[in-house]
């Protein structure tokens, strides 16, 4: 990539991490201590106080542990450092690197070699060679074809794969049609098409892609967000307009005060569908679809179409989809949910001892400008809007001195960054937060790398994610409980497996115990010969034989109870009970109550 490399940090709100300059109108810094003592000289920032260092002057490590995450650590920081993509040939045991691999997986087969066979127009196809786009992504190959069949549909796959386009280029296509064939005419007030976006920021994403295309295409679109002043949207939307893109509540405020109406709205799209409807704003998509709804029921209406986008679907949200947009067709790629092509993930596992901040420093330590500063912009829920989009600006210049972007997971949906590398500090806790965020490099072909620093709470869900990556399996629905909730159900299965067992080998030793050694009868001979029993060298009469008591040709019943971890059993004889008296005998399977053994 051409000019300086560019990192997310993502964090937590509440990480001691934002510490911002007091200065005004100076550039915040991520203020990093200098290493402690206990930590081996190669694991050391650089700078050229550090640079050259004799073995005489390296401090002693004693714990092996230690000396063992340091040199590890280590190796990961010098893997950053060269320019190469290649990776190493041998990787940290406690550094899990997960690739993408030709051999491990069957590569998606493209639908298309080019846009003209999805039957694109040449208006279309003019904007595309603007773009310097030729050739169709997945999705692409498979959403122009349904939204120009005029269907409603999700469209499902990775971030950074192409979606805005999947639906904006077919719905252009189709509103130039409605101008031939119905006389669709733009008029002020009156969109055709609506964008509901759940942020600014993917609103004006959306827009800048929208103007990209009209150059060709010839439409006009507006952007309607929240944190701008209403006037100067108003006076937008008193022109001819022919598309709107913004936020539902901005959108649903200029319907209520008559800037905008329903009337000739053709075309509905939800981006970042899951965002909005697992963020609460289903009670504002309900209220912008009711009066539509109401519209399609006329006899002479047309009806509208509508898209949904995401990356991501949970099997609740896809009810709240379902349930909405009834007889809806979903589309998927064969990327949904998965890991991120193109990206190398680096799981650093800190097992309690070390520094987290300086685990931080040798990943960071690429991007330092001089000494144990990071310049960085921030953006989370309490920069202002308007602070947001600059510190944005100042982190996409190429020329600018802030590469490394400090955010939540505010920046972890919707925005389409050009970035090489994205480090978590705060681990997230689920696998769909987790994809959002790596969603922000390797978006669209291009390389990148995650680092995520794994503290010992996270270990469980990241070693999850990690081994259903590396098995290419589906990352929907992991979250930190119902790991650990399915790791205490494994152990519980286990431990009732043993228990089991040990229940059968004490059984079976009993009955060996229980069972005559010979099956002859007592006074006889194999060859069936009586003969006389001895005892203190007389010769005793054989005892004549008793008929014995009735039995059931049933076995006796054994009782077999567990309480908590240990397993007891209970031979019962409810008969002998009722004649003595005597309460049940319970037995402990390491030995035998006096009332059970023979007399």
């Amino acid at each position: 990539m051409v000019g300086a490399s560019r990192t997310i940090l993502s964090l937590s709100l509440s990480s001691s991490l934002f510490t911002f300059s007091k200065i005004p109108n100076v550039i915040p810094f991520l203020r990093l201590h200098k290493p402690s003592s206990r930590f081996h000289q190669a694991f050391r920032p650089l700078c050229a106080a550090a640079a050259t260092t004799t073995p005489s002057t390296e401090t002693n490590i004693t714990d092996p542990d230690q000396l063992k995450h340091t040199i590890l650590l280590e190796r990961l920081r010098l893997r950053h450092l060269k320019e190469s993509a290649k990776p190493p040939q041998q990787r940290p045991s406690s550094v899990v690197g997960v690739e993408e691999g030709n051999s491990n997986r069957k590569k998606s087969k493209k639908l298309t070699e080019n846009f003209e066979e999805l039957g694109l127009s040449e208006e279309v196809m003019g904007a595309l060679q603007e773009l310097n786009i030729e050739v169709p992504t997945e999705i692409q190959c498979i959403g122009i074809p349904a939204v120009m069949e005029r269907k409603s549909v999700v469209l499902g796959s990775h971030t950074g794969s192409g979606k805005t386009l999947a639906y904006l280029l077919p719905i252009v296509q189709l509103m130039r049609e409605d101008e031939a064939s119905l006389g669709k005419i733009t008029k002020p007030r009156r969109p055709r098409t609506v964008v509901l976006c759940p942020t600014r920021e993917l609103s004006e994403q959306v827009y800048r892609v929208a103007k990209s295309i009209s150059h060709h295409a010839r439409f006009r679109s507006i952007l309607v967000s929240g944190g701008s002043r209403i006037r100067p949207q108003e006076d937008s939307l008193n022109n001819a307009i022919d598309m709107v893109v913004g936020t539902p509540g901005r959108i649903l405020q200029h319907i209520e005060e008559g800037n905008m109406v329903y009337g000739d709205i053709a075309y509905l799209v939800l981006d970042e569908a899951d965002t909005m409807f697992d963020r609460g704003f289903g009670p504002e998509i309900r209220k912008f679809l009711a009066p539509l709804k109401q519209r399609a029921l006329k006899t002479n209406d047309q009806g509208f179409q509508t898209v949904l986008v995401t990356a991501t679907m949970t099997t609740a949200v896809q009810k709240l989809v379902d349930e909405e947009f009834e007889g809806i067709e979903h589309l998927r790629t064969s990327t949904l949910h998965k890991k991120i092509a193109n990206a190398r993930h680096d799981f650093v596992k800190l097992s309690g001892s070390e520094d987290k901040l300086e685990a931080l420093l040798q990943v960071l330590e690429p991007s330092l400008a001089k000494g144990s500063k990071v310049s960085t912009v921030n953006y989370h829920g309490e920069v202002p809007a308007e602070q947001r989009v600059e510190n944005l600006r100042k982190f996409k210049d190429e020329e600018g001195d802030c590469p490394t972007l400090v955010c939540t997971d505010l920046a972890a949906r919707g925005l389409d960054l050009d970035v090489d590398h994205v480090i978590m500090f705060d681990f997230p806790k689920n696998s769909i937060d987790y994809l959002h965020r790596t969603g922000r490099t390797a978006r669209m072909g291009a390389k990148g790398k995650v680092t995520s620093l794994i503290s010992r709470k996270d270990q469980m869900l990241a070693g999850r994610i990690e081994e259903a990556m590396r098995n290419n399996e589906s990352l929907e629905s992991l979250t930190t409980d119902n790991v650990r909730r399915d790791a205490a159900r494994t152990r519980i299965t286990q431990d009732k497996g043993r228990s089991i067992k040990q229940i059968r080998e004490v059984s079976k030793q009993r009955n060996t115990k229980d069972k005559p050694a010979s099956s002859s009868p007592p006074g006889r001979s194999s060859t069936g010969v009586k003969t006389p029993l001895r005892k203190s060298g007389s010769v005793l009469k054989p005892r004549k034989a008793s008929s014995p008591p009735e039995k059931s040709s049933k076995p006796k019943r054994k009782i077999l109870k567990t309480v908590g971890s240990r397993s007891i059993a209970a031979r019962g004889q409810k008969g002998s009970e009722r004649r003595t008296g005597k309460k049940l005998s319970v037995v402990g399977f390491r030995g035998r109550s006096s009332s059970a053994r023979a007399t």
